[in-house]
């Protein structure tokens, strides 16, 4: 009998007022970690050091967004129709490639895993294969001057390729010129197989597959 098994069996004979099931569960080890939390790190980082008045939001990750708003105002757009109840939130609904919002409103505009997706109608958007560029550019249009654009997306040591209709992935020169005419305030790249950050040059090379891209750029 292990220590699990003997564990459990003193439990049901002492139960301290709880009914008592078996549902194993073994999470012992070092503390997971994938892309998701290097992306989420990179924005907080970024966010924390520029601390924003208004941000704008353009498909990130929602739990990252609800502890956002803890802090901070933001605006969604959602390509899908979708109510708030959060009172630091007011949602937009309209397509990325078209931003329904005036020239230089925000400080920020954050953008994770988002913009590889745009135009391919995976989120019932319209089929553009120019969305994404459409929307990089509306990005930067509604980005205040001196603001923020900070934005994950994927990106391989080969060819641009388009995954069809999942995502894009980016090569590196592709990414830099999306971005022209802004200012690299920083950037990282996350290797799936290191685990981590790492170098451009450790980006996988694989035509089919991909890495993650988090960059920061000001608009000047």
């Amino acid at each position: 009998m292990n220590e699990y098994d003997e564990a459990y069996s003193s439990l049901l004979n002492e139960s301290k007022g709880f009914y008592v099931f078996q549902e194993t569960r073994s999470d012992s080890g070092d503390h997971p970690a994938n892309f998701l939390d290097f992306e989420c790190q990179f924005a907080a980082e970024q966010i924390n050091a520029f601390e924003p008045k208004n941000i704008l939001d353009i498909g990130s990750y929602r739990h990252f967004l609800l502890g956002l708003m803890a802090h901070y105002q933001v605006t969604t757009i959602d390509v899908r129709d979708r109510k708030s109840s959060v009172k630091n939130e007011k949602v937009i609904t309209c397509d990325a490639i078209s931003l329904d919002l005036p020239d230089n409103s925000f400080d920020t505009v954050l953008s994770m895993c988002t913009l590889e997706h745009i135009g391919l109608g995976r989120y019932g958007d319209r089929i553009d294969f120019d969305g994404d560029k459409k929307a990089i550019k509306e990005m930067i249009r509604v980005l205040k001057p001196d603001g923020r654009l900070i934005f994950t997306t994927t990106i391989h040591n080969a060819p641009p390729a388009i995954a069809f209709n999942a995502h894009r992935i980016y090569d590196y020169e592709m990414i830099k010129d999306y971005c022209s005419g802004l200012k690299c305030v920083a950037e990282e790249f996350y290797s799936h197989q290191a685990g981590n950050f790492c170098s451009i040059e450790q980006i996988t090379t694989d035509p089919k597959w991909w890495d993650v891209y988090c960059g920061c750029w000001r608009k000047v």
